[in-house]
């Protein structure tokens, strides 16, 4: 009787174990605000929210995952701007398919709050990364880009591809594919 009991309350100890586990995972999805950006992107972009991986077709999201595992599809930080300040490029979606409405931002840390800068505006459901600095030439061979720092990717599966880049004055952008 005595090694019964012991072997519940063992059991019960390794399910309560696991429980608190699973409890403590990180959310599959990753598609959090820094602390402040939040509040900004509300009164800036009203009835906006991120692009999460449930808003990817399947064929799509599987694209994304296999490359960026389960990071999220509308957020990544990017040191954009060479200074190191905290900067994220984010990708805002507005409404239903097939009338959905996206636009591309860029949000830099700053004194006293949120600098931020919208680089494209578009139809449909983007998804956005980083890549690292370094030259990056059109789709028709005609444009070059040489990044000193980490670019921006605005990617729709399927159809097109663009990298933003910041040149010290202004941000330039390539099609990578159309």
């Amino acid at each position: 009787m005595c090694l019964q009991s012991i072997k519940t309350c063992a059991a019960s100890l390794f399910l309560v174990a696991c429980i608190q586990v699973v409890g403590a995972a990180p959310r599959p999805e990753r598609c959090e605000y820094p602390p402040g950006l939040r509040d900004e992107i509300s009164k800036k972009y009203p009835g906006t929210r991120l692009v999460s991986l449930v808003d990817l077709e399947e064929y799509n999201r599987k694209l994304y995952q296999k490359d960026h595992g389960t990071r999220c599809p509308g957020l990544v930080r990017v040191n954009f701007y060479g200074d190191g300040k905290p900067t994220y490029a984010l990708v805002l979606i507005a409404g239903e398919n097939p009338k959905r409405k996206a636009e591309l931002i860029v949000a830099r840390q700053v004194a006293g709050g949120w600098e931020i800068r919208s680089l494209e505006t578009s139809d449909g459901t983007p998804v956005v990364w980083r890549e690292g600095p370094g030259k990056y030439d059109d789709i028709y061979g005609e444009k070059k880009i040489r990044a000193k720092n980490s670019v921006i990717v605005l990617c729709w599966y399927g159809s097109s591809a663009i990298v933003y880049a910041w040149t010290g004055k202004e941000v330039e952008k390539v099609w990578l594919s159309d």
